[in-house]
């Protein structure tokens, strides 16, 4: 009998300090969380006047123009060296980045830029049930591309490919590898609703700072910054 009372005790407390070490755990990644959660939506500050390496995210249609246009405008050499980063089956995104770049070299003469593809989330018209695979190998894509580039900007505008991206990114914050800041500029087609992306990206509390271009969309969404039309 007190073999058996001994054994029974042993596996109350095995039990019990399990229990309370998943509940710690659990504790710590939620106070993790929202202090990321909390940290993210405050301005960038460069702690040096070095160059920052910087992932650009491209799309098909307008977006790929919206973010040529926007990078023509910023100060390139402080973003750099450039990852330009655009769907799979897009390679005419990738043509005008190589072009866009090609017309505008650094003061340094020094190549800065990269060009990559990575697997779309889900293609136009594809069904929500084989997207959820698309999905799956698109983050896992992404987690690789991030582990290999560790960017400290994220520049993006609404394409899909973007979402995985900045998932990873939220999640580096997390796990404190690193803490890669998201600017997230709505395209200027949205004019009275975000994207999917831009309100995922919304939603979730995962972009730095969250642009839009129409004031309707900053009485809309309170936390956006209204920036007026960069097109």
């Amino acid at each position: 009998m007190m073999e058996k009372d001994k054994e029974c005790l042993l596996s109350m407390l095995d039990s019990k300090g399990f229990t309370i070490f998943i509940t710690f755990t659990i504790t710590l990644i939620v106070i993790r969380v929202i202090y990321v959660i909390h940290r993210s939506g405050k301005p960038m500050r460069p702690k040096t006047s070095k160059p920052v390496s910087t992932l650009i995210v491209l799309g098909s249609g307008g977006h790929t123009a919206e973010m040529l246009n926007l990078l023509s405008v910023l100060q390139r050499g402080r973003f750099a060296p450039r990852y330009y980063i655009a769907a799979a089956t897009d390679n005419l995104s990738l043509q005008k980045a190589r072009m866009f770049e090609n017309s505008t070299n650094d003061e340094t003469g020094v190549a800065t830029a990269e060009f990559m593809q990575i697997y779309r989330s889900r293609e136009v018209g594809q069904s929500y049930i084989s997207s959820a695979l698309t999905t799956s190998i698109a983050i896992a894509h992404a987690l690789w591309l991030m582990i290999k580039i560790r960017p400290q900007v994220i520049l993006c505008n609404g394409p899909g490919t973007c979402f995985p991206l900045c998932l990873i990114a939220f999640l580096f914050k997390i796990v404190g590898i690193k803490w890669p800041f998201i600017f997230y500029v709505e395209s200027i087609a949205r004019v009275k609703k975000l994207s999917l992306c831009g309100l995922l990206l919304y939603k979730l509390r995962i972009a730095d700072q969250f642009y839009v271009q129409w004031p309707q969309l900053q009485q809309k969404y309170h936390r956006a910054l209204y920036v007026g039309c960069l097109m």
